[in-house]
């Protein structure tokens, strides 16, 4: 049944003029009536009806592209490779299109609004980057979005991130968290570290779960029991794994290496060990992941799991945009490569 202005008005609790203003945004209303108006949108997933839409046949020349954080280099990487693919050869003639990069902050409210946002521009195309937020009701509704917008004729693409559950219509290039986690870790055990410091990212994301469990499949390979003790949660940041870092110096003054959740994390994990004054890998060696630009750089190079995100990403763009068909089944699975670099040797 398709949901009209009025059911919106009707759940918000205004008047249609009030809907009509709030979605048009052409005149000042209320922050708390247009939060109320939006939510009711959202609630009732109603897509704006009108002169624009009526005249579009399909879909529109706007690709969107979710990323959790456009100032992490994860998925400025990711996003960038998606827009060198999405254009045409000869302008908008040529099959040229307009790229949006959703800046989410990982807010699963701000993942719904523009996947609605973008169903109602039309989007020819959708790219959702990064891992997953590991709750039921969320995932519930996002599959639900991203099958209406399948149904709609945008073509949806998952770069990074695991399938959607009951959705067919969407490709999913997901990346081989579990395997990546499992080598480094195997990489410092046979090194012969034993008391390991693990920095895991939040804890709700799937990215998060699926690299902590490579983790303790390494340690369990070995039968080394997994210390609750030596595991930390945190965003992935720098600042997280620096902190983390010193709590886990603290719990375990004996811990011989430290394997961050990202390279980020991994340099946070280096400052505190240096203000420690604890030398790498001298004292305590350190593992990071995804390869990020920097990471060869720093001082000692940053031994890593290398994740190819502008091929993937790239990968992703052509999907969207019809130039490469989507994998068998709709999924493929995208695997790291260990990069062994100065920041890890064995224990003394």
């Amino acid at each position: 049944m398709t949901v009209t202005l009025a059911d919106v008005a009707a759940r918000a609790q205004v008047s249609p003029a009030t809907v009509s203003r709030v979605l048009n945004g052409n005149y000042p209303v209320a922050a708390a009536t247009r939060e109320r108006v939006l939510r009711a949108v959202d609630d009732l997933d109603y897509v704006l009806n009108g002169p624009a839409s009526a005249l579009a046949a399909a879909t529109s020349d706007l690709v969107g592209v979710l990323v959790n954080d456009i100032a992490d280099p994860f998925f400025g990487i990711m996003a960038g490779a998606v827009q060198s693919e999405i254009g045409g050869p000869g302008g908008r003639a040529g099959g040229e299109r307009m790229a949006v990069v959703c800046n989410t902050g990982g807010s699963p409210e701000r993942e719904l609004t523009y996947l609605t946002l973008l169903q109602r521009q039309r989007a020819a195309a959708v790219v959702l980057t990064g891992g997953a937020i590991e709750d039921a009701e969320h995932a519930a509704a996002i599959a639900g979005k991203l099958r209406r917008l399948a149904e709609a004729g945008s073509r949806v693409v998952l770069c990074g991130r695991p399938p959607s559950p009951d959705t067919d219509a969407v490709a999913a290039l997901t990346f081989d968290n579990r395997g990546g986690g499992r080598q480094i870790t195997e990489h410092l055990l046979g090194l012969g570290h034993r008391r390991v410091g693990y920095i895991a990212g939040p804890e709700e994301r799937t990215t998060t779960r699926h690299r902590l469990e490579g983790h303790r499949a390494a340690l369990a390979a070995r039968g080394i029991e997994d210390d609750p003790a030596l595991t930390v949660h945190g965003p992935y940041d720098r600042r997280s794994g620096y902190d983390a870092t010193v709590e886990l110096l603290r719990r375990a003054p004996d811990l011989t290496a430290v394997v961050a959740a990202n390279d980020t994390v991994a340099l946070g994990a280096c400052a505190a060990l240096r203000d420690k004054g604890l030398r790498i890998p001298d004292d305590v060696s350190v593992a990071g992941f995804d390869d990020l630009p920097f990471s060869i750089d720093v001082v000692p190079a940053l031994t890593t799991v290398r994740l190819p995100l502008h091929e993937a990403g790239a990968r992703a763009g052509r999907i969207a945009m019809g130039k490469e068909k989507p994998p068998p089944g709709g999924v493929a699975t995208v695997h790291g490569e260990l990069m062994v670099r100065g920041s890890t040797a064995g224990p003394r």
